[in-house]
This record gives structure tokens, C-alpha cells and sequence, in this order.
């Protein structure tokens, strides 16, 4: 990666992810008379034996931000407590490795999906970093022809780490389509190999740096969240609580992001409401039932009021929704 941006160049460039900018930005949103097929079709990719609860927690999630449909993609074994667990999905089984990774035969099973999704969220709940990695590689080209939005978490984002056959050694792995990836400072940490206290001490410019180099709307995860793009825009995010660092937490703010981006709203939109619902939903938890103690799969159930509060009320005092363009960019 190239040098770091100075401290001033840093300043300048971030935009504060608060109530103005998210009401200048309104989500897209169906039409009165539309049905679920409009409201966007998003598959979520994961599980494994040992974390099955991953899947539904982001599953839960992409349906509580709003998408209409939703598909889940995990393993054989845990299909059946999948598919319990979640009567809203279609859940289909993948051949699995003793490894707990999903065998390159779920690329034929999930291709014909390819056409029919609006929004992929990969990683949640998986363990091979390897398979994961090659598994993504195999679905990126199908889905980047079919126009879907890609959201890769957790394990999934070991994609950088290993690139395809034929790619330069030394040479960053660089999406062909952009994507969003959701690290926390750890996970930043093992996918640059840059020491974590130094990622957590300065983050933006590695965030602009790692968005550019890697051609991804990059989330970097904490007290203080920045969301880069490929392009240099920086966003910041300061809100939630302590009680969000909890197990299934990032599952959950993965599927938030990838249930926006199914209903149309670009990545860097997706991923700047996203990171503000989840905080959001912290605090009105805390404020509820204390700071510690409230559950990851809690945290949904807040998202649909929030989406009203946050676009405004009228004079009448009924919350609405501004209607947006699918497609729109983030405001000047």
C-alpha cells in the first residue's frame, strides 16, 4: 500500500454518518403497490457445523432492514435446524468438507440463484479460510455478470489472502467489481498483515488504502467505525455501545448491510446505513434492558422502527419514508 495520507488530508475528507446526512440520503423504497419480488431477493452464504446460529443471525437481519426474499446456503448437516429456525428462507444444503468448508460443487448448485438475487452475503458462521476463499473466487465472476451485490464477512474476507491460481505474487488481490468487506480491527490486522495496535490508532488512511487497493467500500469495525470507498471517500461513524461487542454482532450488521443493498441501495449507502442502524439499535437496547447483557439476535428486532425514525416524521407526527432512486450515489 501506498504512504498514509497526512492527519489534515484525513480531516478533510470524512464525512460524519449522522441523522442529516442519512435523511439526505434516504434508503430505496418500494413502491405502495409492489410485493416482495421488488423489494429485493438476498442470499446469505454460510454456516458450519460449530456456528450455525452465524447464518440466522445475518439471515434475520437482511430481512429486517427490509428485502422481500430470502435464500440461505449452508451445509447438509445443519440445513434441517436452518430451515426450522428460519420458515421466511428457502434454505438449500452444500456438500461440506471434514474441514467445515463447503465443497466447489455449491458453485453448480448456486448458479442457477445467480440471475434471481439482488444482494450475496458470504461468511457469516463459515471456518475454512482456504475453501472459503476458493469457493468465492469460483461465485464472484457469475455474479459479478449478473450485476448482484457481494458482501464478504468474516472468513469470506480471507479472499485477499488467496487469490486464484495465475495472480502476481506480492500483488494485493483487487476485486473486478467492487465489493463490501466488514473487518474489525483484527480481522484488518490479518488481512494486511499490519500490526493491529497500529491499525486501531490510525485507521482512515489505512481504510482509504486497503478501499482503493482492494476495489471495496471497506467497514472498519469499532468505538469509531470508518466506511472507505474505492474512490477515496471516507465516512465516520461514532455511536452504540460496549454492548455491542458481543458474539453474532457482525453477523448481524452484515446481513443489515446486505438486506439494504438487496432493496437497491448502493454499497457505500448500504454500508453507512448499516453501520448507523446496528448502533442505533444498541443504544435503544441499552437504554431498554442496560448496557450489558442484551443479545445479538436482539438486535433486528430494532431495525424496521429505526428505518421510520430515522427518515423523519411529518408535521402530523407519522413517521415517513422518502422515496430514492435505485442506484443513487451519496449526496454532495
Amino acid at each position: 500500500m501506498e504512504p498514509l495520507l497526512d492527519t489534515a488530508s484525513r480531516a478533510n475528507a470524512v464525512h460524519d454518518v449522522d441523522t442529516a446526512l442519512l435523511r439526505s440520503w434516504p434508503v430505496p423504497m418500494p413502491a405502495l403497490e409492489g410485493d416482495k419480488e421488488i423489494r429485493g431477493h438476498v442470499l446469505v452464504l454460510g454456516g458450519s457445523r460449530e456456528m450455525p446460529g452465524a447464518v440466522i443471525l445475518a439471515a434475520t437481519a437482511a430481512l429486517r432492514a427490509g428485502a422481500g426474499k430470502l435464500t440461505i446456503a449452508t451445509g447438509h448437516s445443519v440445513a434441517q435446524l436452518v430451515a426450522l429456525a428460519m420458515p421466511e428462507a428457502r434454505v438449500i444444503g452444500l456438500a461440506e468438507h471434514d474441514s467445515a468448508g463447503f465443497s466447489l460443487d455449491a458453485v453448480a448448485t448456486l448458479d442457477p440463484l445467480a440471475d434471481r438475487v439482488d444482494a450475496v452475503l458470504v461468511g457469516p458462521g463459515m471456518r475454512d479460510e482456504a475453501a472459503t476463499a476458493a469457493l468465492v473466487h469460483a461465485l464472484l465472476p457469475r455474479l459479478d455478470a449478473a450485476g448482484s451485490a457481494v458482501v464478504l464477512d468474516a472468513c469470506a474476507m480471507g479472499a485477499l489472502l488467496h487469490p486464484p491460481a495465475g495472480w502476481p505474487a506480492g500483488r494485493p488481490w483487487r476485486f473486478e467489481r467492487p465489493v463490501a468487506l466488514t473487518p474489525h480491527a483484527g480481522e484488518m490486522a490479518h488481512l494486511t498483515g499490519i500490526d493491529k495496535a497500529s491499525i486501531v490508532g490510525v485507521p482512515d488512511p489505512r481504510a482509504i488504502a486497503a478501499a482503493r487497493d482492494w476495489n471495496a467500500v471497506l467497514a472498519l469495525k469499532g468505538a469509531r467505525t470508518v466506511i472507505a470507498t474505492p474512490d477515496g471517500t471516507l465516512y465516520q461513524h461514532e455511536g452504540g455501545n460496549v454492548g455491542l461487542a458481543i458474539s453474532g454482532s457482525g453477523d448481524v450488521l452484515a446481513g443489515i448491510i446486505a438486506g439494504l443493498a438487496a432493496r437497491g441501495a448502493p454499497l457505500d449507502q448500504a454500508a453507512c446505513w448499516g453501520v448507523a442502524l446496528h448502533a442505533r439499535a444498541g443504544e435503544r437496547l441499552a437504554a431498554r434492558m442496560g448496557t450489558l447483557g442484551y443479545l445479538a439476535r436482539e438486535i433486528s428486532q430494532e431495525i424496521p422502527a429505526l428505518l421510520e425514525d430515522i427518515a423523519g416524521e411529518d408535521a402530523g407526527g407519522h413517521g415517513t419514508i422518502r422515496q430514492a432512486p435505485v442506484g443513487r450515489g451519496a449526496p454532495a
